[in-house]
């Protein structure tokens, strides 16, 4: 399906935003870059924000409240109370290991317990409905029965292959946890649907009937791209925010099962990232796009910005590595308002070198006390 802006067949919706999975880790870090582009003009130049798993929840939240923060002239303030506030105080709560422990039990339990956290303290009985129009929100899970990408949004919930619904009545929460439904701990998440409700044909005619069209089987966004590029593979002005983790060596790998699994895991994950970077950066290196990449992992001083904020690497380092979870123990409490400078300040450079070199310097920090 072609993507358009604001509805109106046949444009590009041509500014992307993409948010990249990680945890809280990657939720907080894409949380001070919204908040860096809310400052410097370019939240309201948005057409399409895509994102997966830990970045879904910075989405999501973004998407809720998007009316809301852009009711007034100056959105910093309600950026501030409406969004970054309510993902930061959602970091100080442990969900994955409830949860995990619910799968135990029920095995597509643990996803509903995600998404009952979800609805609890982010996005309560909202439904994707209840979000913008424009610009296009695109919330990506993995479709473990058709091996596509599994889209979320307001017009429309589907994959190329089996079609999907239009105008669906799916709760943001269910959506935001079917993106974070991280393998296999917090998989599958499972929605169910009437036969009836199926309007939208796919490109697989071998495909459009049950289960497929009445039990989606769900998984993490980043299985199938962990930095939500593909629905933004149209746009001529590419901004992505990558929050992942890095694969360290392992001297001595596991050898049980559940270990193996997750090294695999770990392995595909480095793998399919380290690609579609490498092709996005060839993108902007060609001039076939424009845009930034900024990555937790950069090193801020290769933007060579004199006035960048200072941003030590070994401590960057230190903030890149932590685990890829929902807990409160990771990030810990000194490390959140941490991550969310970090983002800020890596957005704010990237912003500046490579996107529009009139924008003025940071006054400072979001979180002074928190400096890098």
């Amino acid at each position: 399906m072609a993507e358009t802006r604001r509805g109106t067949a046949g444009a590009q919706l041509s500014v992307a935003l993409c948010l990249s999975g990680g945890g809280y880790r990657a939720m907080l870090f894409h949380a001070g870059a919204l908040l860096r582009m809310c400052e410097t003009g370019w939240m309201r130049k948005l057409d399409l924000v895509s994102s997966v798993s830990g970045g879904s929840i910075a989405a999501g939240q973004l998407a809720s409240q998007w009316d809301a923060m852009m009711s007034g002239d100056d959105i910093v303030p309600s950026y501030h109370r409406l969004v970054l506030d309510p993902l930061v105080a959602l970091s100080r709560r442990t969900i994955d290991k409830p949860a995990t422990i619910t799968g135990l039990l029920t095995p597509t339990g643990s996803a509903g317990r995600v998404a009952a956290a979800y609805r609890k303290h982010l996005f309560d009985e909202k439904t994707l409905q209840d979000i913008p129009d424009h610009p296009r929100f695109i919330i990506n899970a993995t479709n473990m029965q058709s091996g596509a990408l599994w889209r979320f949004s307001k017009p429309y919930a589907r994959d190329y292959k089996i079609g999907g619904i239009e105008k669906p009545g799916i709760k943001l929460a269910d959506a935001v946890a079917a993106s974070s439904a991280f393998p296999p701990f917090l998989s599958p998440a499972i929605l169910n649907f009437s036969s009836d409700a199926w309007n939208l044909p796919g490109d697989a005619p071998d495909l459009q009937h049950e289960p497929y069209t009445t039990r989606l089987v769900l998984g993490d966004g980043g299985i199938y791209d962990n930095l939500g590029l593909e629905p933004a593979k149209r746009s001529t002005t590419l901004l992505v925010s990558d929050g992942g983790g890095r694969m360290s060596p392992v001297a001595r790998p596991h050898d049980n099962w559940v270990g193996q699994l997750r090294r695999v895991l770990a392995i595909e994950d480095h793998q399919v990232r380290a690609l579609r970077k490498r092709a996005l950066i060839d993108g902007y290196r060609r001039g076939e796009i424009s845009g930034a990449y900024w990555g937790i992992r950069t090193e801020v001083g290769n933007y060579h910005i004199a006035d960048a904020l200072p941003c030590p690497h070994a401590e960057v380092m230190r903030l890149a590595a932590i685990n890829t979870r929902l807990s409160k123990e990771s990030p810990g409490e000194r490390d959140r308002h941490k991550l969310v400078n970090w983002g800020y300040a890596v957005c704010d450079a990237a912003l500046r070198k490579h996107v529009d070199g009139e924008l003025s310097a940071p006054a400072g920090f979001p979180f002074a006390e928190a400096a890098l």
